[in-house]
């Protein structure tokens, strides 16, 4: 089996998932055209290269329904003879569908694949599929759906991580998004669409502000009385702490060595305990570093992503990683979680991150939902 390489990734600026959003007159198959357009603008030509492409996507109803990655070709103009393939991973969907196309050009399936994810939650809203899952009866408790705002402050109080731990998951990262608006090499890959050129959940915070916030789901355990029975829950998580809901895409094209700007050393994916439901990103990420003989503090940037303050609290408390290499341009709790698409942003990011810092070893680690885990290692050449 030979290897896979990243020839670029490329992401969308996140709008806030609203009628007046920045990106909310677009649609989801044009977010990924757009991604199409600025790789052919950068000389890399998906549309003479690629052989496959498959994408993330969460909500695959109205809007994203109709096998959205099909559709995402037909608007991008790829041509009629490239595979296509939509996955739903929850949350990793997007690192997931790199993976795929990472393992087509590795085993010899395609020389040339694109990868990656869209999500507009302005356009099919979180849940809207209605899935019989969310609300079935007939298994175990332990194996049945539960909201992960819910999760995450189940997962806080099992932890013991604190309030304060969270406020401080929050203050970094909207403190670092708003740096990166103003640090360029930190944007390189993020393109402008439809005049947004920014992240536009990124608020000001502060402290004070942000302890007066009030837990924001103690709501949700009354809907899942009939799994949690008489537990009492500590809610910790305020919206503060939560990602925003965004619109968003990203997309990256895999190929052979020759040109690239990393090779793809490591991909991990994991299922884990759907009631830990934001755990399984940890043990992806020590998979994939033992599968690629790495230790954690070998890797120049990671991005971790924040699917709520729980994980990044305590994958800093558990795993004590230089901070300074974690997040270098903020999180999701700050710029936003376009669910389908974020694996493939955090990608990008980490490019852009890796390159800033003229570092070589980057990992990206993505959770989900109900114990999903996805983890990827890059080199950078």
């Amino acid at each position: 089996m030979s290897e896979a390489y990243l020839h670029v990734a490329l992401r969308t600026p996140r709008g806030r998932a609203r009628p007046d959003g920045g990106l909310a007159s677009e649609t989801p198959h044009g977010l990924v055209a757009h991604l199409v357009d600025a790789m052919e603008a950068r000389g890399v030509e998906p549309r003479g290269r690629a052989e496959r492409m498959t994408l993330g996507c969460v909500g695959q109803v109205g809007a994203q329904g109709g096998h959205i990655a099909l559709v995402s070709k037909l608007k991008a103009e790829l041509p009629d003879s490239v595979a296509v393939h939509t996955l739903n991973n929850f949350c990793a969907s997007g690192l997931s569908a790199v993976g795929a196309a990472a393992a087509a050009v590795a085993s010899g399936q395609a020389q040339w694949a694109l990868g990656g994810g869209v999500e507009m939650l302005s356009k099919v809203a979180f849940m809207a599929d209605k899935a019989d899952y969310y609300t079935a009866a007939d298994m175990p408790p332990a194996r049945r759906y539960i909201q992960v705002a819910l999760a995450a402050d189940m997962l806080a109080e099992k932890e013991g991580i604190t309030r304060a731990e969270l406020d401080a998951v929050a203050m970094t990262s909207q403190a670092r998004a708003a740096a990166a608006e103003g640090t360029p090499e930190l944007l390189a890959s993020r393109i402008a669409v439809a005049g947004l050129d920014r992240e536009e959940a990124v608020r000001p915070m502060t402290l004070e502000r942000l302890q007066a916030l009030p837990p924001a789901f103690p709501a949700l355990a009354e809907g899942y009385r009939d799994i949690l029975g008489d537990r009492v829950i500590d809610h910790r998580h305020s919206v503060a702490h939560a990602p925003p809901m965004t619109d968003g895409a990203g997309l990256a094209l895999v190929g052979p060595r020759e040109g690239a700007t990393a090779r793809i050393v490591a991909h991990v994916e994991v299922g884990g305990d759907p009631w830990d439901s934001l755990t399984a990103g940890f043990t992806a990420m020590d998979r994939a570093l033992a599968k690629a003989g790495f230790a954690l503090a070998d890797m120049d940037r990671i991005e971790f992503m924040e699917a709520f303050a729980v994980t990044h609290a305590k994958f800093l408390r558990d795993r004590a990683p230089d901070p300074d290499k974690v997040n270098v341009s903020g999180g999701h709790v700050a710029k936003g979680h376009p669910m389908g698409a974020t694996g493939a942003i955090l990608l990008s990011t980490l490019i852009d991150a890796l390159t800033a810092s003229g570092g070589t070893l980057g990992l990206v680690v993505a959770t989900g939902a109900q114990g999903v885990g996805v983890a990827t290692i890059v080199e950078r050449i």
